[in-house]
């Protein structure tokens, strides 16, 4: 495994053997059945004081990723996401009232029942919470869970598994792309969130074991910022937005769309925000780059940009210190859709501007892509701003700041086109992925033969 740090590999990956893989999932459907009827609420919450206070499991996940301020943040969003799954999943659960149906004397209750067994496969670009943002509303839904995290980050896994309390039905192991496939044979349910390319696999897969599969993918957020906004605002929504985790998060802003009458100011101040931000080998809070070969693609997304004609006003090269590469935040302007900046992923902390006439022109641009994961807009007044999003495809839309699905999960909402597909990850619906419903129709009718017995002759 290379260390983001140091470019050095440091540590052999070691992947979980196959028939060590099936019998951990064997035994998770065996803890799943008691875990079913357990306090799980006090279970959980023993597990997220545990995760807040480990000081071994936060170094792992500074050595896993090379930074430190997100890996802080990390853990504390988890720990904060237990307690609050906690506290809503029994009312989320809780079985229907019964109800009278449509034919007399007969009503209609329910329950839920959860999968057995969730699996999870997750990236390297948040280990711990993108391990378990799905697993712990599984998990409190009464389902075991089986998590394979990236191959690239997989430091974490040794002290997170020490802090797992006795009876909570969670494995995490490590492996590659071989044990992810795997790992989809075993289960009755799977999340998925990395590539396009990947999850299309995984659908794939789960398609042939006759399993749900729900898939958060990729994303190329759009920026908008109209004329009369808050431009001092904007500029460090839009910087923050598409430079925290150096780029490397799935929401981040990666292009900008601005009214040409308040283009160059917005760009002037972008530029002076960005100019300021350093890198953390250096003091500043811009981490390395984690992925192996992430490098190249934002360096190839930079020298296209630039041969067909765009202007680099910050940033704009792969730096290496100590074995590492870093990418300070690169602003760009005079971009266009012929560009792979503007069209495709870049993940790293990459900001090109294009100016647009109006709101027309900036949502077609903003809709000219293959992703639909979210977006923001920036205007004079909200009811400006939200006249825009409403046109925006894309299924969570931050207003008057940007990339607000990193900090709020409360909003429901799903993925658009290649962002995803699948029920959504975010408000209180995300728990209800992990359960099926079932219905109880009882007949209390006095008659000893209704009418819907009667067959014809």
């Amino acid at each position: 495994m290379r260390n983001p740090i140091t470019g050095q590999a440091d540590r052999p990956l070691a992947p979980v053997p196959p028939d060590r893989l099936a019998a951990l999932a064997a035994g998770l459907r065996e803890r799943q059945r008691s875990w079913q009827a357990a306090d799980r609420g006090e279970v959980l919450s023993r597990f997220a004081a545990a995760l807040a206070a480990d000081e071994d499991l936060l170094a792992a996940l500074v050595a896993d990723t090379g930074r430190v301020g997100e890996s802080v943040l990390e853990r504390q969003i988890v720990a904060g996401l237990i307690d609050r799954w906690v506290r809503q999943a029994p009312a989320l659960l809780a079985p229907p009232p019964e109800t009278p149906a449509s034919l007399p004397g007969v009503f209609v209750g329910g329950d839920v029942v959860p999968y057995e067994l969730v699996g999870v496969i997750s990236p390297w670009n948040f280990p711990l919470l993108l391990g378990l943002i799905d697993a712990v509303p599984a998990l409190a839904a009464g389902c075991a869970v089986l998590v394979k995290p990236s191959e690239v980050t997989p430091r974490f896994i040794e002290p997170l598994m020490r802090l797992v309390p006795d009876g909570l039905p969670l494995e995490v192991v490590e492996g590659d792309g071989e044990t992810g496939a795997a790992l989809v044979d075993l289960v009755d349910a799977v999340v998925f969130t990395g590539s396009v390319e990947t999850g299309q696999l995984v659908a794939e897969a789960a398609a042939r074991a006759f399993v749900p599969a729900f898939l958060e993918l990729g994303g190329k957020d759009p920026a908008i910022v109209l004329a009369g906004a808050d431009l001092e605002r904007a500029a460090s929504a839009v910087l923050w937005g598409g430079t925290a985790n150096a780029g490397q998060s799935c929401q981040s802003i990666e292009r900008v769309y601005v009214a040409r009458e308040v283009h160059d100011e917005f760009l002037a101040l972008l530029v002076d925000r960005a100019a300021k931000v350093g890198l953390t080998c250096e003091g500043g809070p811009i981490g390395p780059i984690i992925g192996p070969g992430q490098e190249d693609v934002i360096a190839a997304h930079l020298a296209d940009a630039v041969f067909k004609g765009a202007t680099v006003h910050t940033g704009g090269e792969i730096e290496r210190h100590g074995g590492g590469h870093w990418c300070r935040p690169t602003v760009l302007s005079g971009v266009d859709h012929g560009m792979l900046v503007m069209t495709e992923e870049t993940f790293g902390p990459v900001l090109p501007v294009m100016a647009v006439e109006g709101p027309d022109e900036a949502v077609a641009m903003a809709n000219d892509s293959v992703y639909g994961l979210s977006a923001a807009v920036f205007a004079a007044t909200e009811e400006q701003a939200m006249a825009v999003a409403a046109r925006l495809r894309a299924g969570a839309i931050s207003v008057n700041d940007a990339s607000l699905t990193a900090l709020v999960h409360e909003g429901e909402k799903h993925s658009f086109r290649l962002s995803g597909l699948g029920g959504s990850r975010m408000g209180a619906a995300s728990i209800r992925r992990f359960v099926r419903r079932r219905a109880f129709l009882v007949n209390r009718s006095d008659a000893a033969d209704p009418w819907w017995h009667t067959t014809k002759e």
